[in-house]
This record gives structure tokens, C-alpha cells and sequence, in this order.
């Protein structure tokens, strides 16, 4: 597979921001399918102009990667119009990333900020075994005590949630919590899959991102009019939007391209303090905003799932050089002893 390095500051570049849009895109978005006192936006049409927004913003950065109109012109045409096998194999995580954002969609208007944040931590394991099962890698006890500590700590956040309040629209925890399972189960298959296919080639991440988005369009189109088309006809395709409803796009589309830059360039470490800071100012901004009451279990959980998250991104230790030091040290002893 192709690696690329990258500086320390570029990592910690990208874990801020990925932190500070997780949290507010967990925020907002609870906001406006909770709280809204007039007309509601179809969650389907949202997800449809974020893959048009990530589009156009891959298409200005690829721009400024070949740095001539003929360059992008002769780029397009070799890996994107004349390719079609190359669109057929992105298509895949974009239908799978189209579920899985509107199953988001479903479980904020079920699920507290917070709970929806920890919960949706279980996309680590889920990843874990789509890796060793996809990639052949293979995971350090440490890694696996840690997936196991991560199932706990979510056990206890879903054993008695945190009550809510300040929310004007009824709420099933039921619906939310499945739809929670669906959107792990394609975050980890998706982001696997996706990396396989950056890291498998020296095709530029830009290039993928638009193989991905064109028919991560098509496919929202059709979710689009399976879920909401006649609703959508009478009332337009940008019914209820606000401007609340914008900076609720805004942050999707910059977190599924930074989604993209950690999966090609960054490691489990920064992905792990990454979720993690984002449990916890997405916590502190639900008690603020709706009320949320932190009750002894949730907070216990919480704690669990951040420390499992930072132990899951710890190095694995290179055993084989002290397997064969302590091979070399008895051999050595023995022909003493003799």
C-alpha cells in the first residue's frame, strides 16, 4: 500500500478541526431536528447537497493540486469520464456513507447529543474487525482489551441514558439506538473499504474523492425521491431550511472531506483524541443548550469510552526484536553454562 508522511503539525492541524466539526455537527444538527418550531427540513435533501457541496470543494482542490486548466482538464478525463470501472468501485462507499449519514439523521432526533456521540463510538470495533477481516492487519491485546472496555462503557450510556429535556418533538430511543447499529455498521465497512482503495494506488485523493461524490449524488437523488418526492414537489426542495439548517450542511461537508485527509494521510492516535475531545464538548454543550441531565452512568460510560478510545490508539508494541534478544540471551547463557 502507498504511505505518505506528513508533518506533526498538519496532524495536529487536522485533529482540532476534526474535533471542533464533530462536536458542532453533533450540536447543530441535534438542533435542527429537535428544537425547530416551524416547518421541518427533509433530512434527505441536506445529505443530497453535501455530496454536491464536497464535489464542488474536492474539484477546487484537485485545481489547486494540477495547477493549470488542461492539467485538471487532462485529470478528469483519464480518471473520471474514461473510467468507468474506477466509478463503479467508489460507488460503494458512497452508498454505503449515504446510509449511514441519513441513519445520523434518524438517530439525533431520537437520541441526546451526547448519547448519539458515545454510542456511535462503537464504530471503532466494528472498524477493528473490518480491518483484520479486509486489510489482513492484525491488533495487539492491548487494542482488543480496549474494544471490549469501549462495548462496556457504551453498554452503561445505553443502561439508563441521560434525560433530556427542551426538545418539542417525541422521541424513541428504540428507533434511535438501531439506528445507530446501521450507521456503525457502514462507518466501519465504508471507511475500511475506502482506505483500501486510497492507500492500494497513487491516485490522487482529491481524484477519489470525486469518483466517490458523483455518485454519492446520484445515489442521494434516488434516496431523495424513494423517501420525501412528492414532499418535495409540493412544498421544493429546499423546504425548511434555515440558516441553521446551512451551517448544519456546511460542517458535514467539510467533516466528510477531512474524513477523507485522516483516512489517506493520519493515524488511529489522532483519530482516537479526536473522538474523544469530541465526546466531551459535545457533552458540555448538550447540558447547555438542552438540558441534559448527566447521570452517574452515563458519566461512568463516558469515561470508559474515551479512555478505551485512547488506548486503542496506542503503538503496538514490536515484540519480535525482544522474542529474539531473549533468544540471543539464552543461547548465550547456555554456552556459558557448558
Amino acid at each position: 500500500m502507498a504511505v505518505e508522511n506528513v508533518s506533526v503539525v498538519f496532524k495536529l492541524y487536522c485533529l482540532t478541526v476534526m474535533t471542533l466539526v464533530a462536536a458542532a455537527y453533533t450540536v447543530a444538527l441535534r438542533y435542527t431536528r429537535t428544537t425547530s418550531s416551524g416547518d421541518m427540513y427533509f433530512s434527505t435533501t441536506a445529505v443530497c447537497i453535501t455530496e454536491v457541496i464536497k464535489l464542488i470543494l474536492s474539484l477546487g482542490m484537485l485545481t489547486k493540486e494540477t495547477g493549470s486548466p488542461a492539467r485538471l482538464k487532462n485529470a478528469l478525463v483519464e480518471h473520471v469520464f474514461c473510467s468507468p470501472k474506477e466509478l463503479l468501485k467508489l460507488s460503494v462507499p458512497s452508498i454505503v456513507y449515504a446510509v449511514q449519514n441519513n441513519m445520523a439523521f434518524l438517530a439525533l432526533s431520537n437520541l441526546d447529543a451526547a448519547v448519539y456521540q458515545v454510542t456511535y463510538q462503537l464504530k471503532i470495533p466494528c472498524t477493528a474487525l473490518c480491518t483484520v477481516l479486509m486489510l489482513n492487519r492484525s491488533l495487539s491485546r492491548l487494542q482488543w482489551f480496549s474494544v471490549f472496555m469501549l462495548c462496556g462503557g457504551v453498554t452503561l450510556v445505553q443502561w439508563k441514558p441521560a434525560e433530556a429535556t427542551k426538545v418539542q418533538i417525541e422521541q424513541n430511543p428504540l428507533v434511535g439506538f438501531m439506528a445507530i447499529a446501521v450507521a456503525v455498521l457502514c462507518s466501519g465497512f465504508a471507511g475500511v473499504y475506502f482506505e483500501k482503495v486510497l492507500k492500494s494506488s497513487d491516485t490522487s485523493l482529491w481524484v477519489r474523492n470525486i469518483q466517490m461524490y458523483l455518485s454519492g449524488i446520484v445515489v442521494t437523488l434516488i434516496g431523495v425521491y424513494m423517501n420525501d418526492g412528492k414532499k418535495v414537489l409540493e412544498n421544493g426542495f429546499f423546504f425548511g431550511y434555515t440558516p441553521w439548517v446551512c451551517f448544519v450542511v456546511f460542517l458535514a461537508s467539510v467533516g466528510g472531506l477531512y474524513t477523507s485527509v485522516v483516512v489517506k494521510y493520519t493515524d488511529n492516535i489522532m483519530k482516537g483524541f479526536s473522538a474523544a475531545a469530541a465526546i466531551v464538548l459535545s457533552t458540555v454543550a448538550s447540558v447547555m443548550l438542552f438540558g441534559l441531565q448527566i447521570t452517574t452512568s452515563f458519566a461512568s460510560g463516558a469515561i470508559l469510552v474515551c479512555v478505551s478510545i485512547y488506548l486503542y490508539g496506542l503503538p503496538k508494541q514490536d515484540t519480535s526484536k525482544l522474542s529474539r534478544q531473549d533468544t540471543d540471551s539464552e543461547s548465550k547463557q547456555k554456552l556459558i553454562t557448558v
